[in-house]
């Protein structure tokens, strides 16, 4: 895959217009992690509508992960073939309707459907945000633009949390979700009309290059080969892994559990989760790029991570405090941007795209493994009881499956400590 940033260094684009082609695809990328995180607010009318256990909704929940992780590898490659503006367009118009398909679900088979392809809608959105940025800014504001990227679906996430919630006590689930489907149909032609692959400067050579179905396969071939690369991947995957599997899915009923609090409200503190990793992410890329080093930062936020998971088990505390560890949990799984930067530089320029695609998939991954396994070993701890027509859990019973996460954050630490530094520099210099 060719690098990014195609256009002249001497000529750039109107900035008022690069900014508004790459919006509309950070957007798209803050609806995908709106609906990601979505179902952790309707924990129980999910539960009741569909009459499922925890099990059963983790992987409701987690077959949009399934589906966008699987994507991400030849999805960089397949933005060169095709280009961002045909992917993002397509994919969010899928979303759509996979969330118009899930709103109208009488069955959970069909809520499968549904979800499925609001995953399968999702997986473009962040790849090509970084496509459309390296294409329309100049290479010295990537990593910037890589952290503000993250930074948007944050914002699309929490927005899937209190916000929603709130939206919750006045109408139902499913309306809600028709709402959103209007608007991915609204950001589709927005997007169609308004989004250029290249800018108007671009040099006709960046225009018409378009890789090879063999060239895209061996693309990913080369990305699948690097033990390194599968690393970094493990890495961002610890980092993620909490914020996916608690902010994104049981945070809610466990804050609800433990404090007592209703449902908007633990949204309100599950949603500083998601918070942190919005200033994180950027942050993390900055102090990074400031410091000069990769391999440190990611070393105090995979050892951090692990304090925080271990307080919030196995220590009681004030609600506050809570709040603040969930806080700092999301500021350190923002550093996880800086693995994008470190595959970048530990591997050959013509694979960054599918390298990049194989790097989110481990970062996803994580939460398609955690919530559907979190919800298991919540089933396989039941104790019987049973609130409102639904299953419900014991604070010991999250508790010990939270001991999941503990496990996640210690395997990323040792793979950090197994990398080496770049110190900001490619592989070939």
């Amino acid at each position: 895959m060719p690098e990014p940033n195609m256009s002249s260094p001497d000529r750039r684009p109107s900035e008022f217009r690069a900014w508004f082609v790459w919006s509309l695809g950070a957007l798209a990328f803050a609806y995908g992690f709106f609906m990601r995180v979505s179902p952790s607010v309707m924990v129980d009318d999910l539960m009741r509508d569909f009459s499922v256990g925890a099990a059963v909704l983790g992987n409701l929940s987690a077959i949009y992960l399934y589906v966008y992780a699987g994507l991400q590898i030849p999805i960089g490659a397949m933005m060169d073939r095709w280009g961002p503006r045909l992917m993002i367009t397509s994919s969010i118009a899928i979303a759509g309707l996979g969330a118009a398909l899930f709103a109208t679900a009488a069955t959970v088979d069909t809520a499968y459907v549904g979800r499925f392809l609001i995953g399968l809608g999702s997986g473009c959105a962040f790849v090509g945000s970084l496509i459309l940025a390296g294409r329309w800014f100049a290479p010295r504001r990537f990593a910037f633009l890589s952290g503000m990227t993250m930074f948007a679906g944050m914002a699309g996430g929490i927005l899937g949390q209190a916000p929603l919630a709130q939206l919750l006590t006045v109408t139902d689930w499913r309306t809600a979700l028709m709402g959103s489907a209007a608007f991915a149909g609204l950001l589709a032609v927005a997007t169609w009309f308004a989004v250029r692959d290249h800018p108007p400067d671009a040099h006709d050579g960046a225009r018409e290059m378009k890789v090879s179905g063999r060239v895209l396969l061996r693309n990913m071939a080369l990305a699948l080969a690097s033990l390194r690369v599968w690393i970094v991947a493990l890495a961002a995957a610890a980092l993620t892994g909490p914020l996916l599997a608690f902010g994104g899915l049981w945070g809610v009923p466990y804050l609800m559990e433990r404090y007592g609090l209703d449902r908007p409200e633990a949204a309100s503190f599950v949603t500083f989760n998601l918070i942190g990793f919005a200033i994180g992410a950027p942050a993390g890329g900055w102090i990074s790029d400031f410091i000069g080093r990769r391999k440190a930062p990611l070393l105090a936020a995979s050892t951090t991570s692990i304090v925080c998971l271990t307080l919030m088990i196995y220590v009681d505390m004030p609600l506050a405090v809570t709040s603040a560890l969930i806080f700092v949990l999301g500021l350190m799984s923002g550093a996880m941007v800086v693995t994008f930067a470190l595959a970048r530089e530990i591997t050959p320029p013509g694979i960054h795209g599918a390298v990049t695609g194989f790097i989110n998939t481990g970062a996803v991954g994580a939460g398609a493994l955690l919530q559907p396994f979190i919800g298991y070993v919540l089933d396989r701890n039941w104790d019987g009881a049973m609130a409102g027509g639904v299953r419900a859990y014991s604070v010991d019973t999250y508790h010990t499956a939270f001991l999941t996460l503990i496990g996640w954050a210690v395997m990323g630490l040792i793979c950090v400590i197994a990398l080496r530094e770049t110190y900001c520099r490619p592989a070939a210099e």
